[in-house]
């Protein structure tokens, strides 16, 4: 018994002597996945996020862009020079005097593989030719399918064979913060593509065009953008970049699209029978301001009033009658004049709408027959304001 608990003792001396030996020359031979204090069976601890080195590159769009880019188009216009007396340096050294053309330079999309261009109506209005550049260096001469100046898009015909073309993409399901690419040919420098988000939905009462839902988006668009694309991560087409507000002439990253969903019923009907029908009521709203609301002795501060009815007109023959206040149309409830003008543009001429009113303080419910919006009936561009649509519906 003796001889083994000697045995033992100089055995266990040994032991420690090599673990201190080892803890002391090679401490990391020790180390051994220990059960983390705290942690018991059936519950698993997240372990610490491991500190980042060197982040790798993300958030890349390259795949949306590359997408994309093949089908947004350069547009070039001549336009006559206007009727003047020439230049002063014609007159002094002996020259006729004769103003060069005028040259314009926007941007377009090509939706349709039989050569269909989307575009905005002010970089072609007053055009004599327009020549359309894509971005694999091929040139065309455009011709003009049809204009809708009322949204400010347009609608070109080149004729190329194997054409790339943009999808249009979903601008309802679009969200404040999306993220988003401007594609276009600003400055007449080469396609460029910017990066910005969603900045808000459905602007109106800007005094841009007649009927407004824009997209609102801090995307840097410059003069030459127009009639470009605004596509979303997936490289679908989710507007027409049409205006921008600015006091110097460049990006301020307040930029506006006309939706997707416009421009592709913008261009079914343009390209089906050369002109946009929409539906007309024949009376001219107001916007309701709490001054006017309190003036008139009206039950509600916001809304649209009516100023003035057409004779003969579908409103006044319904009973429409200056001083009522639009409620809703068609269910749809309106809340001033640009909501007004998209709901009654988008009823069916022939068709019968629900219109319901405040006539001297009490509700009533007409059944107005939407009639056919004229056209070419909305002011010209200079005089149009926020309210300013002398005709709206």
């Amino acid at each position: 018994m003796r001889r083994f608990w000697l045995i033992f003792a100089q055995a266990t001396t040994i032991a420690l002597g090599v673990v201190f030996a080892v803890r002391v020359l090679a401490p990391q031979w020790l180390e051994h996945s220990a059960e983390v204090p705290g942690q018991t069976a059936g519950l698993q601890l997240l372990p610490a996020a491991p500190r980042p080195v060197a982040a790798p590159a993300t958030g890349s769009y390259s795949g949306a862009a590359q997408k994309a880019m093949p089908a947004v188009v350069s547009v070039t216009t001549t336009r006559a020079p206007k009727p003047g007396r020439g230049s002063l340096s014609g007159r002094l050294f002996g020259g006729s005097g004769a103003r060069p053309p005028t040259v314009g330079l926007g941007s377009g999309v090509i939706v349709s593989p039989t050569g269909y261009v989307l575009t905005n109506d002010h970089v072609i209005e007053g055009a004599e030719d327009i020549e359309v550049k894509l971005a694999d260096g091929r040139e065309a001469a455009a011709q003009v399918v049809g204009r809708d100046p009322d949204t400010d898009l347009a609608v070109l015909k080149i004729m190329l064979h194997d054409l790339p073309t943009l999808a249009f993409g979903d601008e309802t399901k679009a969200r404040v913060g999306d993220v988003v690419l401007a594609i276009g040919y600003p400055f007449g420098v080469g396609q460029t593509v910017t990066q910005g988000i969603v900045s808000a939905l459905g602007r109106t009462q800007l005094g841009i065009n007649t009927f407004e839902n824009f997209i609102q988006t801090d995307a840097a668009i410059n003069p030459g953008n127009s009639g470009g694309a605004l596509v979303d991560v997936s490289g679908n087409l989710l507007g027409v970049n049409t205006a921008i507000f600015s006091r110097s002439g460049g990006s301020l990253g307040i930029g506006f699209a006309v939706p997707a969903s416009t421009a592709r019923n913008v261009l079914q009907q343009l390209v089906q029978s050369g002109h946009v029908v929409r539906g007309w009521i024949g009376m001219e709203p107001r916007d309701i301001s709490p001054q006017l609301a309190q003036a008139l002795s009206l039950p509600v501060r916001t809304g649209v009033i009516v100023a003035a009815v057409l004779r003969h007109g579908p409103a006044e023959r319904a009973g429409m009658r200056a001083g009522d206040v639009v409620l809703d149309i068609g269910g749809q409830a309106v809340h001033n004049t640009g909501e007004l003008l998209n709901a009654v543009a988008a009823l069916k001429p022939g068709s019968t709408a629900a219109v319901r009113i405040l006539h001297q303080g009490h509700e009533q419910k007409l059944r107005v027959k939407i009639g056919t919006r004229p056209q070419g009936s909305s002011m010209p561009r200079d005089e149009e304001g926020a309210n300013a649509e002398s005709d709206a519906s």
